[in-house]
């Protein structure tokens, strides 16, 4: 499947009048201003947040734009890129030093977890043209997935309910629904058990 960018930073012509396209900013001022206003909070009173406030943490990210359903988990040392592009749905869990890039939105479905250590990359750049563009793709990550510690998600890969990826794995196709996978680059193992069709088999998959 042919992945389409959401963002692509040469379309913004973004100080196009600096010769060197490797030197040229990839984002706006008014976002390079959001992120630093948001790395101070995160600095001053995110990361600084005793581990049982994660009600503290959802409503600081909440202040910056991100949608966040109840109950969800982001430890003190989790890291998230841009607040207003991350969506998520019921009991979604980062783990400390977990790492969302996400220039462009990331969704996560119900009782997602990204474990300690985890980066999920959305972004990359294009090598093969002179402007050397960033390119920015939204990506959803399904319910009941689980991203394990030290694994790494590729830029543009979109990850069904319930798939696996393994202990420092690194997916870059996108994974199959309640599959496990291991290794670098990661491959399918064996299937898992869909535990939310055996507890509900009315359950809609689409959650």
């Amino acid at each position: 499947m042919v992945r389409v960018a959401a963002y692509d930073s040469s379309q913004d012509n973004l100080a196009s009048e600096i010769a060197d396209p490797y030197q040229r900013p990839a984002f706006s001022f008014s976002n390079r201003a959001r992120r630093l206003l948001w790395n101070l909070v995160h600095l001053l009173l995110y990361r600084t947040s005793p581990t049982p406030l994660h009600a503290w943490r959802s409503l600081l990210l909440r202040c910056f734009g991100a949608t966040l359903g109840p109950g969800c988990h982001f430890y003190p040392a989790s890291k998230i890129w841009a607040p207003w592009n991350l969506f998520c749905a019921d009991q979604v869990t980062a783990g400390n030093g977990a790492e969302i890039y996400n220039p462009a939105p990331m969704h996560f479905g119900s009782h997602v977890i990204v474990s300690q250590g985890a980066y999920l990359c959305g972004a990359t750049h294009e090598y093969n043209r002179a402007e050397f563009p960033l390119l920015a793709y939204e990506m959803h990550f399904g319910a009941y997935s689980w991203i394990c510690a030290k694994a790494a998600v590729g830029p543009g890969v979109q990850v069904a309910e319930g798939a696996v990826l393994g202990m420092a794995a690194v997916a870059t196709p996108s994974l199959e629904a309640w599959t496990v996978y291991a290794g670098n680059p990661a491959t399918a193992l064996k299937a898992r058990v869909n535990a939310r069709a055996a507890t509900n088999p009315t359950t809609d998959s689409a959650r």
